[in-house]
C-alpha cells in the first residue's frame, strides 16, 4: 500500500454549542461548532435530518439556501433562520 497523502490534517479547538428548539411544525437538534477554520461562519448540524452546512449571515440571506441545504419547507426554513440570526 502506498503512503497517504494528506492535503490537511489539523487538531484545532472548537466550542460547540448543543440545541433543541420545537418550532410549529417539527422539533430542530442542532449542534453549532465555532472556529476558526471557517471565517466567521459556523458548522451547523441538524442532528436528526443528518444534514450539515457551513453558515454565516451572507448565507442566511441568501434565498431558498436553509431550504435546499436541510431539506425544509419554507414555514420550517424560516424558523431556523430566525434561531441562526440570534447566534450566528
Amino acid at each position: 500500500m502506498s503512503e497517504r497523502f494528506f492535503l490537511y490534517d489539523d487538531l484545532e479547538d472548537t466550542k460547540t454549542r448543543f440545541v433543541s428548539f420545537m418550532g410549529d411544525n417539527q422539533r430542530f437538534d442542532l449542534a453549532l461548532i465555532r472556529s476558526d477554520r471557517y471565517y466567521g461562519k459556523q458548522l451547523v448540524l441538524d442532528i436528526q435530518g443528518s444534514r450539515f452546512a457551513i453558515i454565516g449571515t451572507d448565507d442566511l440571506d441568501e434565498e431558498g439556501y436553509l431550504e435546499h441545504v436541510f431539506q425544509l419547507e419554507e414555514e420550517d426554513a424560516a424558523e431556523l433562520r430566525s434561531f441562526l440570526y440570534e447566534v450566528i
